[in-house]
């Protein structure tokens, strides 16, 4: 017999009547695939299951598109369902075939291939298309929207050798598009009609700090201004705007927004107003037919966040699969956690209101740094919030807003609660049970702690309850739920600083002292597990060098080749020599003399360096001494964990723009922290005003001038992994840019773990903990951190300068192959 579906009018709950039934997906993203998933949760192999995903690809998380346009993130590491997960589940899974149309009449799907397929049940996923304002010229090679994996490859390969990128729109869409335009070294402008920044999420004030914010990282904002058309003839050149005035850009990316896609919908016939409309069941006006996601209309609402969708996923699979008959989707209670190019902001309900009208409205601002806080109140309960670069309250906040908790009289209570302060661990054990960690999943913080106390590691947690897996903003919160529940469970070796030492950090530092060992081998040999083991070897050496300085015995055996020759071994083994620079500003005479020594020691490449150096690449080791003879220069580090170089831009002295004198501090910064030793690279850079030329955003530690100061940035990166740095502090002396810099440094030295960038220490320490030590002085240890770091500074000694009294006969040796055994050549 074959399968049926008979309605109950009352319940309206499908009764399955016979063998499984034809369930049709149309779309492939995260709505249509999280409701597949809660179908199949609760019911597996219940449905014949076919989905249509339109895009050549599987599903995708398309919340990263950012990150893989900036390049911090591959394609392919943003997929959530793979080809086996529906292949398991006998999940006919049909990329990149489209749906033309529906027969609701005869429950037929036709594709445009001319296919037809019939249902039982259907599901329109078909989420939203990007907005594109009425432009002229708008189909100009040049210009893009930002939606798909696909628009990120367009976009990145027009992007090369192109040096200006516009982006209209100003919300959220379009920063996050011009966050990843920044990653290809463009000057990005963004273009907003409204007169403010985000205008969904932020009220005035707290968008135009985080436009200063934005501008520091060198965006340049236009506001109140409305493309008219698209200048150019065969390929962008410029807009012009709707006031006259135009810009010059060689490429446009449309971020506008989004719009329900409703095309199929209503060329079927079912009710569809701003998107297709569905009751509390998520059923169309056509009862076989339901749909979820960002085309939907829900009593008047569309949205366009994810937690919402995977609500109404939810509910959809409830009704569908008949497993809770009575469940409802009343709407969604927005709360966001959201990284605005690496600045962490939070919106709450509708933050916007100013007072009045019943609500109780409290602020707290911090323009130096870039902190806003904002509470609406109604009624005794919180109505909106919105926490723009410090959010250590937003679980609380959250929690508060939607179970609808009656505030404290003190609202202030709320946004500077003490419990747990500076301590991650003890912030996330202080929250309510009930407290949401992940808002785009809605998952809270009782079910965290039950896995984690079962033993799931951080990665089997994420995959079981898909915390962290949407917009990645609660990552921190989950590490700090592992380290606060899962101490008692977690694998002990993962704490040591290296593998052949069974202790972490803060207790060897201690048992060094304590016994005063100076040598790696004095350290294995008291300390060990009987192991000589090499890899622990470099990261012992870094550490002894930064707990005793010149008392430190330098054992090279315990090193890298590039640090037992000061220099940076090639593919062929030749090496790399990097003169230090200072701030890149060089003269003639030392010019002619890289010139020399190039030609002399047959360098076969001559490299300008993003550190605004000159490589002279593949010297053979033993003519490594002299080639630094005749350099006449120091070393520029390049070739070990410690501080390499600082970019400056020409600030005050040549540039119209600057404002602050960064050619001068950059100098500083490189003669002040020369050849301290870090556990990863330090990359410097100091930029003479907003524009930032000098790149000092995406800097391990960079410094921006602005009227009256400095700020002064840290964690930033650029590599393979591109990151906003964190705004630490802004001061008015260059003097004092160069203490709270070396501080920094210092606190990271005694801090991170060994190879442990500069981002990620940041990352994981937060910057609120770095302001309150750093800053703050809350633990009264900055005197101590300033000597500290003077003294490392202090010990400083050109390692060049053992070119002409070698540490060992050997050091600059070559082996070479004499009649198949090993010879020495030594230096000439």
């Amino acid at each position: 017999m074959a399968a049926a579906c008979v309605f109950n009018l009352q319940s309206t709950v499908p009764k399955l009547v016979s063998a499984r039934e034809k369930l049709l997906v149309i779309g492939g993203g995260m709505a249509g695939a999280r409701a597949i998933e809660e179908i199949e949760a609760r019911a597996p192999s219940r449905f014949a299951i076919t989905m249509y995903a339109a895009e050549p690809y599987a599903v995708y998380n398309r919340i990263l598109l950012s990150d893989v346009l900036a390049g911090a993130k591959n394609p392919e590491g943003i997929f959530l369902n793979s080809l086996s997960w529906f292949a398991e589940r006998q999940i006919d899974l049909r990329i990149g075939e489209k749906i033309a149309s529906i027969d609701c009449a005869r429950k037929l799907v036709l594709t445009e291939s001319g296919a037809a397929q019939s249902y039982d049940y259907l599901i329109i996923a078909t989420g939203s298309l990007p907005l594109v304002p009425d432009i002229a010229n708008v189909a100009t090679p040049g210009v893009f929207v930002f939606r798909t994996i696909d628009d990120c490859r367009l976009i990145a390969s027009y992007a090369k050798g192109r040096r200006r990128a516009a982006v209209i729109g100003g919300g959220l869409l379009g920063l996050e598009a011009a966050r990843g335009l920044l990653g290809h070294n463009l000057k990005v402008t963004v273009v907003e009609v409204m007169p403010y920044l985000m205008a969904q999420q932020l009220d005035p004030e707290s968008a135009a700090l985080l436009a200063r914010t934005m501008e520091a990282m060198g965006l340049e904002i236009l506001f109140e201004k409305a493309t008219e058309r698209v200048l150019g003839n065969g390929a962008a050149q410029g807009l012009r705007f709707k006031d006259g005035t135009e810009i010059e850009t060689d490429m446009v990316v449309i971020s506008c927004g989004i719009r329900p896609n409703v095309r199929l919908a209503v060329e079927a016939g079912l009710r569809v107003e701003r998107g297709i409309v569905c009751d509390d069941r998520m059923r169309t006006s056509d009862p076989a037919i339901y749909s979820v996601g960002e085309c939907v209309e829900h009593r008047g609402r569309v949205y366009g966040l994810v937690a919402p969708l995977y609500e109404q996923a939810r509910v959809l699979a409830d009704n569908l699969t008949g497993s809770s008959p009575a469940a409802a989707y009343a709407g969604s209670k927005l709360s966001t956690r959201l990284k605005v190019m690496g600045v962490d902001l939070v919106s709450i309900g509708d933050g916007r209101a100013m007072g009045g009208e019943g609500h109780t409205v409290t602020r707290y601002v911090e323009p130096e740094l870039g902190v806003y806080k904002k509470l609406v109140v109604s009624g005794g309960k919180l109505v909106g919030a919105i926490l723009l670069g410090d959010t250590d309250a937003a679980s609380t906040l959250i929690d508060a807003y939607e179970r609808e908790i009656e505030l404290p009289r003190r609202h202030s209570e709320l946004l500077f609660s003490r419990a747990g302060a500076g301590d991650p661990n003890a912030a996330v054990e202080a929250m309510a049970e009930s407290a949401v960690v992940c808002t785009c999943h809605q998952v809270r913080k009782s079910v965290l702690v039950e896995h984690i106390r079962a033993g799931a590691a951080l990665d089997d947690l994420c995959a079981i309850t898909r915390a962290g897996t949407g917009c990645g903003g609660c990552k921190s919160h989950l590490e700090a739920m592992m380290a606060a529940y899962g101490s008692d469970r977690a694998d002990p070796a993962a704490s040591y600083y290296v593998k052949a030492v069974p202790l972490d950090k803060p207790a060897l530092v201690r048992e060094i002292k304590r016994l005063e060992l100076r040598s790696v081998s004095a350290v294995l040999s008291r300390l060990g597990i009987g192991v000589d083991d090499p890899e622990s070897k470099p990261g012992l050496a870094s550490l002894l060098k930064t707990i005793w300085g010149r008392g430190y015995v330098d054992e090279r055996d315990a090193r890298f080749i590039n640090d037992r020759v000061h220099a940076n071994i090639q593919n062929d083994g030749t090496f790399s020599v990097i003169p230090r620079i200072y701030g890149g500003v060089t003269s003639p005479a030392e010019l002619r003399r890289i010139a020399d020594a190039a030609e002399k020691y047959h360098a076969r490449m001559i490299k300008i360096t993003g550190g605004q150096r000159i490589d002279l690449l593949g010297v053979g080791k033993s003519d490594l001494p002299a080639i630094w003879r005749d350099l006449k220069m120091p070393s520029g580090h390049a070739y070990t964990k410690a501080f390499r170089t600082c970019k400056t831009c020409v600030g005050v002295e040549f540039c119209r723009y600057g404002v602050g004198d960064s050619t001068r501090l950059g100098i500083a910064i490189e003669k002040r922290f020369q050849g301290i030793e870090t556990p990863h690279k330090m990359k410097f850079a100091a930029s003479g005003c907003a524009r930032n030329c000098a790149e000092a955003t995406v800097k391990d530690v960079g410094v921006v001038a602005i009227e009256g100061g400095w700020q002064i940035h840290v964690g930033g990166a650029a590599g393979s992994r591109v990151r906003a740095a964190d705004l630490l502090a802004a001061v008015k002396s260059q003097d004092e840019a160069l203490k709270i810099m070396g501080r920094f440094i210092q606190y990271y030295r005694e801090n991170a773990r060994y190879a442990e960038r500069c981002y990620a220490f940041v990352e994981r320490v937060g910057i609120k903990r770095l302001r309150e030590v750093l800053i703050d002085d809350s633990d009264g240890d900055a005197d101590r951190l300033d000597r500290e770091v003077e003294a490392a500074a202090a010990a400083y000694r050109d390692p060049w300068s053992e070119g002409a009294a070698p540490f060992e006969p050997t050091q600059f040796a070559e082996a070479i192959a004499v009649e198949g055994a090993a010879s020495i050549r030594g230096n000439p």
